[in-house]
């Protein structure tokens, strides 16, 4: 494997201390390993919810589908994100995408935002999923007094983006709205998107993948793929032939698999701390009690909710290591930010914390398309933290194309190849400095 960070990120040390696990009545599934030679139309590389979305697509357009993950379905992103279902799949402004592809291209980004959150509630109406579901979209807050007229803007522009209205609160109305802390000068209620619990939402698609008929193998790395009659993917004890093949990995994948992707794609580091459950009194004593899920406005964004039981998950990016000093500087880092946006609950102890790694594109706009040079072949990546919605959707849109259909918004920008970033395989490089620089802005 080719990857750009530190064995430690690709092993279980990361999600040691996770809190989704401890809300499930039973393991995940881990599904045995491929052993020897099977064949297929469809295989698809990763058991997240972008693979298992495209083969949900797959087996219910009646295609013979495998998964293969190096791992089990859930253990990367899938199964580590804050549980954010919203709009935000790239991190370019609504002005630069329309400058850049156009405004039709822009509304159909818009309309894909939308759809993808309707998928989710579709998958979860339809196999009648107990995610733990709640917040009415989701608010934006700002972190500093200079802060509130972008705040405004970024509720105007959602407006203009999606024809519905936004609510803008003050500061001096936030206690009111159960959002009270000295970290915040206003909010801006968004009415797109809902929360829930990742782990929960894996299991239900991929137990409802299981029973269209895929065929799901843990623990089976590809190491190699020729195209040759289709596609012939070598495994460490098998080897699959497949007519057709799709790459659904994102910030999980390695340079070499396939070796058009190499420093096309840079996995980032996000990081989540849960506290124990809090009473009602303490709930008061802070005067947070809103149940919305939340973002902050700086660049490397603090997102956070109130879950169903009453603990308090927050979440936040910068670390640009994975080592075991680094996991206890960052866990440092979040402890002293939840002390500060929470001022009454610094006696709450946090026992939860773990991290993964979402993944980024040059441009910062997601890719779902066929791969350049190999016929018969689509990927999915890049979805810059807003995987919850954008993942699934774009494991459908590859699907779709794998199956010759053209049945949901899907931007002729998505299905570009995204280019390289500069320094390669040593990009990682880039992120200390802009990192660095974000962290002046946020606090200027």
């Amino acid at each position: 494997m080719s990857r750009i960070y530190e064995p430690l990120a690709y092993g279980n040390r990361p999600i040691r201390d996770r809190y989704w696990d401890s809300t499930l009545t039973s393991p995940l599934p881990v599904y045995p390993p491929l052993r020897g030679h099977i064949t297929c139309g469809f295989a698809i590389i990763g058991g997240g919810y972008a693979g298992l979305s495209a083969a949900l697509t797959l087996a219910e357009a009646g295609a013979d589908v495998v998964i293969v993950d190096a791992k089990s379905p859930g253990w990367g992103a899938s199964g580590r994100n804050g549980g954010l279902v919203s709009t935000g799949m790239t991190k370019q402004s609504d002005d630069a995408i329309e400058r850049r592809y156009g405004a039709g291209e822009a509304r159909l980004l818009y309309d894909a935002e939308r759809s993808a959150i309707d998928l989710v509630e579709q998958y979860i109406d339809r196999f009648d999923l107990d995610v733990d579901r709640h917040s009415q979209g989701y608010s934006c807050v700002a972190h500093r007094p200079s802060a509130i007229a972008g705040l405004k803007d970024y509720g105007a522009d959602y407006q203009r983006r999606y024809g519905l209205p936004y609510r803008f609160v003050p500061k001096e109305e936030m206690a009111a709205h159960g959002m009270k802390s000295p970290d915040f000068h206003a909010a801006v209620d968004l009415p797109l998107g809902f929360a829930l619990n990742p782990i929960k939402f894996l299991a239900g698609l991929t137990k409802a993948a299981e029973d269209a008929g895929v065929r799901i193998f843990s623990h089976t790395t590809v190491e190699d793929v020729t195209p040759e009659n289709g596609f012939q993917l070598k495994t460490p004890e098998g080897r699959i032939s497949a007519t057709k093949l799709l790459f659904a990995t994102n910030g999980y994948g390695s340079d070499h698999l396939p070796r058009r992707f190499a420093a096309r794609y840079l996995p980032v580091q996000s990081n989540i701390l849960v506290s124990r459950p809090l009473s009602e009194a303490e709930l008061a004593q802070q005067g947070w009690t809103s149940r919305q899920m939340v973002c902050d406005s700086r660049t490397l964004l603090h997102y956070f909710r109130l879950l169903p039981d009453n603990r308090m998950l927050l979440g936040l990016r910068g670390s640009v290591r994975v080592s075991e000093a680094n996991i206890e500087r960052t866990r440092a880092k979040a402890r002293a930010d939840f002390d500060r946006m929470f001022p009454a609950w610094q006696h709450v102890e946090t026992p939860y914390f773990w991290s993964g790694l979402i993944c980024m594109t040059r441009a910062l706009v997601p890719f779902a398309g066929a791969v350049p040079g190999m016929e018969g072949a689509y990927a999915a990546f890049g979805y810059h933290g807003g995987g919850v919605a954008g993942a699934p959707y774009s494991g459908a849109l590859i699907a779709d194309l794998a199956l010759g259909q053209n049945r949901r918004p899907h931007p002729l920008f998505m299905q570009k190849l995204p280019r390289r970033f500069e320094l390669g395989r040593f990009r990682r490089a880039s992120l200390p400095p802009a990192f660095a620089w974000y962290n002046l802005k946020d606090r200027l």
